[in-house]
């Protein structure tokens, strides 16, 4: 006997109230399996695809396309046959059918003794055994219950396999879900991909099917820049202008999504932290050319290497040597808060707004591994694929206003943190070198500082050795590591 089932919109963040719907990917009449991304929801933090809790068919959306939703409230309907409740897996909430889609690494649960699958991979292991944990829920409290695995599919495979009633002319026979997933076994056990855990996880984080990707790595191995370029776009979309009202000649814009929760957090740190801007000018011409030398490099001949790139590693160097800017307030507890890791903020444009994602424990990392999480890292972001665990926990960020032909800025905090560098354009202009007027390659830094806890001995002391790192990255490096 068929029954119909409701799936209502779990928190996909911390403590989210309400998301946007920004697409359906499914219809009514599609045959659904479990674990398929159903829709796209922005909330306050991040765009992500929300997979299905059920396998069966569609019956009704009952939200549109531009809805905003409250947490909680019923989004989709499915009908359900017998075999379909119970290979579903049960979760002990909402929020435990979207973990993996939101936070991947940080929510996968244990695999079974046999049939397991590839690490990186929905429904493999998670590297060094984490505990799963759900999103805004902490970790379960039961264990659920799991249907018996079918052999593994890649995720693109899933959704190429769904069946749509909809894009045929005549309704096919219903078929089930385990029928659709034997199918996306047999055209997965053609297919043989060679690729690292990382690159598999920059792939899913890009949206990019290994499968159809072209390796060029010893062995038909797929390498990070294969990634990239195939999740390069090939022409640059169409920009539509604005939309004026003709009686008004005006154009309204709904303030919701990253682009509130931006205005907010700017509004309040702006209003709470005591900013204060320094300013200094920095011939970087050896820098220039050692972004030029490390590009030929092998170690780093499938990363994009850029100045900013060296801006990062400069300014992780100075956090080494005045550990205080790498702090918080703790306003409740009165306290400084001073971090032993630096989580590394990147501020990303976005057609959505700014988001500033970072990358966590930077300083551990070595050049190379830098470089590939930085990349990963703003296509993510451009790509509107950030979870909302990679928004959270920032130390210190860093903004490339240059990329836009701006000199400098007077950049404000990322709240929680007590710094941020603005990186600005690096132009050729008149310099005196060694005695002698010369054309060199120079850039503005900008440091914004929380005045209440560093004084502005720290803040010039900081900034100054930034600018030295990039002055003379080699001296830098061999005396300051």
């Amino acid at each position: 006997m068929s029954r119909i089932e409701q799936f209502k919109l779990p928190d996909l963040g911390e403590g989210l109230t309400e998301g946007e719907i920004l697409k359906w990917l499914v219809q009514p009449g599609d045959e659904v399996l479990l674990n398929q991304p159903i829709v796209e929801v922005e909330t306050a933090k991040a765009a992500v695809e929300v997979p299905s809790p059920y396998a069966g068919v569609v019956t009704e959306l009952l939200h549109g396309e531009g809805d905003v939703v409250d947490v909680g409230s019923p989004i989709i309907a499915f009908e359900t046959d017998p075999n379909a409740a119970s290979e579903a897996i049960e979760p002990a909430n909402p929020a435990e059918s979207v973990a993996e889609a939101v936070e991947p690494e940080t929510a996968i649960a244990t695999p079974p003794a046999e049939g397991a699958v590839e690490p990186g991979l929905i429904g493999g292991p998670a590297p060094g055994g984490r505990t799963s944990v759900l999103v805004g829920y902490g970790p379960k409290s039961v264990t659920a219950k799991r249907r018996d695995r079918k052999p593994p599919r890649s995720i693109g495979e899933v959704a190429d396999d769904a069946v749509s009633t909809s894009d045929l002319a005549e309704p096919p026979a219903r078929v089930s879900a385990a029928e659709v997933g034997a199918a996306a076994h047999r055209r997965a056990a053609t297919v043989t991909v060679l690729a690292k855990p990382p690159v598999r996880k920059l792939a899913r984080d890009l949206g990019v099917d290994l499968g159809v990707v072209e390796a060029s790595g010893p062995g038909g191995t797929i390498t990070r820049g294969d990634v990239e370029s195939a999740s390069t776009p090939s022409a640059e979309p169409v920009r539509q202008g604005p939309t004026f009202d003709p009686a008004t000649r005006e154009q309204r814009i709904p303030v919701k999504g990253v682009r509130k929760l931006t205005a907010e957090a700017m509004v309040a740190s702006a209003f709470t932290a005591p900013h204060v801007t320094e300013f200094v000018s920095v011939d970087v011409t050896r820098t220039m050319r050692a972004v030029a030398r490390l590009k030929g490099m092998p170690d780093l001949a499938d990363v994009r290497v850029s100045p900013l790139l060296l801006v990062a590693k400069a300014l992780l160097l100075a956090v080494k040597r005045h550990p205080m800017i790498n702090s918080s307030w703790d306003e409740s507890a009165q306290e400084i808060v001073v971090k032993d890791y630096v989580n590394l903020g990147i501020a990303a444009a976005t057609p959505r707004g700014l988001v500033v994602p970072n990358i966590k424990s930077a300083d551990a990392m070595t050049l190379r591994d830098l470089a590939g999480a930085m990349n990963a890292l703003v296509a993510t972001a451009r790509a509107g694929k950030t979870a909302p665990a990679d928004m959270q926990g920032g130390t210190i960020t860093i903004t490339n206003v240059g990329v836009f032909g701006v000199d400098t800025g007077t950049p404000i905090l990322n709240p929680g943190e007590s710094a941020i560098l603005a990186f600005g354009s690096v132009r050729q202009l008149p310099w005196v070198h060694k005695g002698k007027v010369r054309p060199r390659l120079v850039t503005t830094l900008a440091l914004s500082f929380d005045h209440r806890i560093i004084d502005g001995e720290l803040g010039s002391r900081f900034l100054a050795d930034v600018a030295t790192g990039l002055h003379d990255p080699q001296t830098a490096l061999l005396a300051w590591t």
